[in-house]
């Protein structure tokens, strides 16, 4: 999940502290590919989608109650936050967890890394104030080189079915992207917390209708582990992984967030290999590389180290 607040801060030093939030926000949103995985297993991806959304929206509305913040009142307002539960939640988590089915939580994590590969294009496009800059488009250009070598260089000449999986993924990928742009001119004004909850009230909307007309309503005929792993999927990769997301925003600043989308891979491979015994036969890897280098030369990181090098 990408959560949006407002933040100018481009300093790409982080202090100890902030450094082990990352590392925990890395856990929590690696987590919730580990915790789909097991949940895939007997709940289909939109009532997944709906569980993640729902528990999540009872955490932070207790939290709202508690500290006695004061949600929108314009309509206007909580039409945005339907688009933003629309754009950021509820496409992307239905596309990404139905793409995760076929190809497995490791390849999943890494091709939702391109999220700040679009992010960088689209806002090329519909932002004034975020140019494609030569160096952004190099960063872009070893992103997609990097999503070329997972699909396959014969995807390009030949269609292939098998990769509708990964390009589910990828569409995940392209509406958290597009989510970014919409929170980013609409949501400025309002409470990080009233965003994050209104976004979740949002989907909820969109998904109860639609789990109940094509599902005939969500299951609760599941496992123990299953049903933990919905709740875990809820109440910590996203209500904590939000509050940890904002906490790390406002003390190391949007830059040093980047460094998220670079750890979540590792930390899912790792999961899955521990927690479900599933080995990753490094496909995708050198695509992650590629990826991972695109990052760091879109944000400057790369650059910056490159020069401390030199200069030694």
């Amino acid at each position: 999940m990408r959560a949006y607040g407002v933040s100018k801060t481009t300093s790409l030093n982080i202090d100890r502290t902030s450094g082990i939030f990352l590392l925990v926000l890395a856990s929590l949103w690696g987590g919730s590919f580990f915790f789909a995985e097991i949940a895939l297993s007997q709940v289909s991806p939109i009532t997944i989608a709906l569980h993640r959304v729902f528990w999540a929206a009872i955490i932070l509305f207790f939290i709202i109650k508690v500290k006695d913040i004061k949600l929108p009142n314009l309509t206007r307002t909580w039409f945005i936050y339907l688009m933003m539960g629309a754009l950021n939640n509820a496409i992307p988590f239905s596309l990404i967890f139905w793409g995760q089915a076929h190809v497995g939580s490791g390849l999943a994590s890494i091709l939702n890394g391109t999220t700040a590969i679009f992010g960088v294009v689209i806002s090329g496009i519909f932002l004034t104030d975020e140019a494609l800059t030569k160096r952004k488009f190099i960063g872009v250009s070893f992103g997609f080189f990097g999503v070329i070598m997972i699909m396959g260089f014969d995807s390009i000449q030949n269609f292939n079915p098998s990769n509708l999986a990964q390009l589910s993924i990828l569409g995940g990928a392209l509406s958290y992207a597009f989510a970014g742009i919409w929170g980013r001119r609409f949501l400025s004004d309002y409470s990080p917390i009233s965003n994050a909850f209104g976004m979740l009230l949002g989907e909820m909307i969109l998904l109860i209708p639609t789990v109940l007309i094509f599902e005939g309503g969500p299951s609760f005929a599941i496992s123990t582990d299953v049903f933990l792993s919905l709740i875990s999927l809820g109440v910590f990769s996203t209500a904590f992984a939000y509050l940890l997301y904002f906490s790390i925003l406002k003390r190391a600043g949007s830059a040093n967030l980047m460094l998220v989308t670079l750890l979540i891979p590792p930390i899912a491979i790792a999961m899955s290999y521990f927690g479900l015994n599933k080995s990753y036969n490094g496909e995708g890897l050198y695509g992650f590389v590629l990826i991972a280098l695109g990052l760091l030369i879109i944000d400057g990181r790369l650059k910056l180290f490159l020069v401390k090098i030199l200069s030694k």
